[in-house]
């Protein structure tokens, strides 16, 4: 019988998901007709579909980092300290579990304690995401650096925004999404509250699915359904429709997104509005009048060295 061609081909899932306490305090405080969803109830519904992609081929890996405010932390796989293998070891499994789904769920639930337990003193209600996609990223790459022979591996990244967006992390933000794009790892976003527009464009560029939840409470049905097929089976089913794409961009004085601006010529640096001398690479532009001023016209001399004639 002939051997089929997948066999050694595997799929690895990075999730990013976003665990800003002040966000989740936020989020349960809206007096809204719809059920809420607290980050506990969020990291059960991830857990389900961990588990569900690891139990669809013994090939699969997952990975699950935390975005934090100013940090970015592997809640799986955990960081080894020296003594821990043995002490892994040591506590073996006597429920009948399946061993693999508890080391997972352990380690997400152990290393989310000690991460938002830990006292941050930069309180806002958005995330390092720029930071998370970067680790993503590197993650990956080591991880298909150690297949063996003969071993294929196909990666991808799902983010669960749940906070808002910063455009202060624009240029990261869109180094890590051409970074994605050339190493063919698709970018997929769902997203629970406000739509997020560079989400938007790394889901459009990587050829990654962008999908905002209309029911929080329904985030495993939409995981499962959405998220859990990998990018060529989704061809095959009816996924939700494609969306309009922001692709406003950041100006790098204010960080805040706009319609039309000035971009330098040389280091194509974006800015709202005009300036002489750019802020980012010092380039002073030989310009004889500012945008929207005409030179006054020069009146002609009656003689060529001659002076003009006095009124």
């Amino acid at each position: 019988m002939a051997k089929s061609k997948e066999d050694g081909t595997g799929s690895l899932v990075v999730v990013i998901i976003g665990v800003n306490p002040v966000w989740w305090g936020l989020l349960g405080t809206k007096q809204t007709n719809e059920p809420k969803l607290t980050l506990s109830e969020c990291m059960d519904h991830v857990m389900v579909f961990v588990n569900s992609h690891l139990m669809m081929s013994h090939k699969n890996k997952v990975a699950v980092i935390a975005s934090h405010t100013n940090e970015s932390r592997f809640l799986y796989p955990r960081r080894i300290l020296p003594g821990q293998d043995q002490a892994v070891e040591s506590n073996r499994l006597t429920d009948g579990k399946y061993e693999q789904f508890a080391v997972v769920n352990d380690s997400v639930q152990e290393e989310l304690k000690l991460l938002v337990a830990h006292d941050h003193t930069m309180l806002h209600t958005d995330t390092l995401l720029s930071g998370s996609l970067a680790s993503a990223l590197c993650y990956i790459h080591r991880i298909e650096k150690e297949c063996k022979a003969g071993e294929k591996i196909k990666s991808r990244i799902l983010v669960i925004k749940a906070a808002e967006d910063s455009a202060a992390q624009y240029m990261n933000f869109m180094n890590v999404i051409f970074t994605s794009q050339k190493q063919n790892i698709p970018i997929d976003a769902c997203v629970l509250e406000k739509d997020s527009g560079l989400l938007q464009q790394a889901c459009d560029i990587t050829g990654g699915m962008y999908l905002k939840i209309p029911q929080m409470a329904g985030l495993l049905q939409y995981l499962l359904w959405a998220f859990l097929p990998s990018p060529e089976i989704r061809t095959c089913l009816e996924m939700p429709p494609a969306i309009h794409v922001d692709y406003r961009a950041a100006c790098f004085c204010h960080r805040t997104l706009i319609d039309i601006g000035y971009v330098c010529s040389v280091c194509l640096s974006i800015f709202c509005t005009y300036s002489p001398i750019c802020s980012t690479c010092h380039t002073a532009f030989k310009i004889k009048a500012a945008p929207g001023l005409k030179a006054k016209k020069r009146k002609k001399t009656a003689a060529a060295g001659g002076s003009a004639p006095a009124r």
